[in-house]
């Protein structure tokens, strides 16, 4: 964010200081940054099927690769991902978390649901200078959803991202047999 309360109020706060199951990591940072539990819980399916190994978001330009995961290190000849985690945290524009994003479940939920809250707290008012489907504004759980993914507010690609976790979060996809946590 680019209002200096999202370092002052939210970063400083983020530690990734919990060890536990990895429903008790998304529990925990549910109640921590205040999202329901269960929306952490779908988005984290949605993103990586609750696995920290996962990576994604992959490239061909190297400037955007994490230390170590240059261009073709991860089996992908010729790229390099830039999300890494159990909520596919990416590395160019959360360069000052690794390798915590990487290394720790804990850390990459933390920082994931730390810039969620500077979403809602309405410290991401830059979402309002680029493409968006309507103006952004505190207090939208759901939007700050959406721009996870999109890094653009309520525009299609957000849309379509709400859409995915609400129906992992009314199906609790999590529960489901074929889901197991690792």
């Amino acid at each position: 964010s680019n209002d200096p309360r999202a370092n002052s109020v939210i970063a400083a706060r983020v530690s990734g200081s919990f060890t536990g199951t990895t429903d008790e990591i998304l529990q925990w940072v549910a109640c921590k940054w205040g999202v329901d539990e269960d929306m952490v819980r779908a988005q984290a399916a949605i993103e990586s099927w609750w696995r920290q190994d996962t990576k994604g978001d992959w490239t061909t330009d190297a400037s955007r690769c994490a230390p170590g995961h240059g261009l073709g290190v991860d089996g992908q000849p010729g790229q390099c991902p830039e999300s890494f985690g159990i909520l596919q945290n990416r590395y160019p524009y959360e360069k000052s978390a690794w390798p915590g994003i990487d290394t720790s479940t804990s850390f990459n939920a933390d920082t994931a649901y730390g810039i969620w809250r500077a979403c809602f707290e309405g410290y991401e008012w830059w979402l309002n200078d680029v493409e968006r489907g309507w103006d952004y504004a505190a207090g939208d759980a759901w939007g700050c959803m959406g721009r996870w993914f999109s890094g653009r507010w309520h525009t299609a690609a957000a849309e379509y991202y709400i859409g995915r976790v609400k129906e992992y979060y009314n199906t609790r996809i999590w529960e489901q047999s074929y889901f197991q946590e690792p």
